[in-house]
């Protein structure tokens, strides 16, 4: 070991060591068994320690990433799409705010509001209401009806369009069996024995002998040129004389026209059929309401719940059928008391009154007749019977012989 290197020196010195500085802001006991929050001492929060920790500034490391955030900011929100949600907490509020008040929710800016909304309707995103009233009387709950509004009419586009773009993208002989089924058609083999005979007769080609035959006569019995054995014997001419071909090119497109013309028309009768069944429910509903109108049916008075309660049961079908199909109150009722819970009687009475409403209303009001007399004969025996009694109570008793006893011997024999 070389003893020329430089030796290490050891200086002891004595200093003053603050023990309680080297945990100064480290956890302790209070702070873990209380929830309030010790507030450190003015002196105390000016000293550092070995667990204080300083923020460090690396910004001088990317001079443009505040930008970059700044931007990113920005465009997100440009990007940002408004919901329902957003905008509802953005109207919750008051119409009639305190503006004194300054505690709670900042109060939204109605102007900026009025403009943002603005831009809507000239943008087309929303659709105003066809009220007289302009954008700068509205209040924050008419803003927030208009909303509601707009999200409920998309809705129903939305609803709408759906069966529509359905309806479009099926083949033409589905679309035909859609429109015939919702005009409310139920011969479904009729009409798909139709669509068969067009779509065969379309796919039948003119230089094929044997489809040259069948479109010839196809054509000649839709058109009434006679019976099979005429049509027979023109089609045995025009085969002999070689035009069987061209006989059958010329009848082709009018065949497929007449084919497609059984098919319209018989849609067109549903659709008809259709239109006749709707303008008969809306002549029965104003009958409906003409008969109770006047609140009175045939002498009885209707107050306004009975009145109400006759209407909707005649005019709305919203009970299921055996049927299948949806009735009012009037065909509940009376499937009820036939199939579900049998009543024959209530029926038998029911028919009674819808056959013959006369005889019936004679027949009650006889009935109430007797019982008006039985009561007035009862009442009469009553009153009677009571006379009788009273009259028995008044009438003169004869007055008994007084007696006195006799005093005995009672040794007498």
């Amino acid at each position: 070991m070389d003893t020329q290197s430089s030796s290490t020196q050891t200086v002891v010195q004595q200093v003053d060591f603050d023990i309680d500085s080297l945990f100064d802001g480290a956890p302790n006991a209070d702070s873990v068994l209380t929830s309030a929050p010790t507030t450190p001492k003015k002196d105390e929060e000016k000293k550092p320690n070995i667990f204080s920790k300083n923020s460090v500034d690396l910004g001088f490391l990317d001079p443009g990433a505040e930008n970059d955030q700044e931007d990113s900011t920005d465009k997100e929100e440009k990007e940002k799409v408004v919901t329902k949600d957003d905008l509802d907490a953005l109207l919750d509020l008051p119409d009639n705010e305190d503006k004194t008040k300054t505690t709670g929710r900042p109060r939204t800016d109605k102007s900026g509001l009025v403009d943002t909304m603005s831009k809507l309707i000239d943008e087309g995103l929303i659709i105003p209401f066809d009220d007289e009233k302009s954008m700068e009387e509205y209040s924050l709950k008419d803003w927030k009806e208009l909303l509601e509004a707009n999200f409920q009419e998309r809705e129903k586009a939305v609803r709408q369009e759906t069966p529509r773009q359905f309806f479009e993208s099926l083949p033409e002989e589905l679309q035909y069996a859609a429109k015939y089924v919702a005009d409310g058609g139920q011969d479904l083999k009729g009409l798909f024995k139709a669509l068969a005979e067009v779509e065969e007769v379309r796919e039948m080609s003119t230089d094929d002998s044997n489809d040259q035959e069948y479109i010839i006569r196809s054509y000649l019995r839709a058109t009434g040129f006679g019976n099979d054995s005429e049509i027979d014997e023109e089609i045995s001419t025009w085969k002999d004389l070689g035009k069987l071909e061209q006989q059958a090119k010329k009848f082709k497109p009018k065949l497929d026209a007449m084919q497609e013309q059984v098919v319209k028309h018989q849609l067109a009768r549903q659709e008809d059929l259709k239109r006749q069944q709707q303008e008969a429910a809306e002549e029965y509903v104003s009958h409906v309401y003409t008969a109770l109108k006047a609140a009175e049916i045939n002498g009885l008075k209707l107050d306004k719940k009975t009145q109400a309660s006759l209407y909707t049961g005649l005019v709305q079908p919203q009970y299921p059928s055996i049927s299948g199909k949806p009735t009012n109150l009037l065909g509940h009722l009376l499937e009820k008391y036939q199939f579900v819970e049998p009543n024959y009687s209530l029926i038998a009475e029911a028919l009674w009154l819808l056959s013959d409403p006369d005889n019936y209303r004679q027949s009650l009001v006889k009935q109430g007749k007797n019982q008006a007399v039985e009561q007035t004969v009862r009442q009469l025996k009553t009153e009677q019977s009571n006379k009788i009694a009273s009259s028995s109570t008044e009438e003169y008793e004869p007055e008994q012989q007084r007696r006195i006893s006799r005093n005995t011997n009672i040794f007498k024999r």
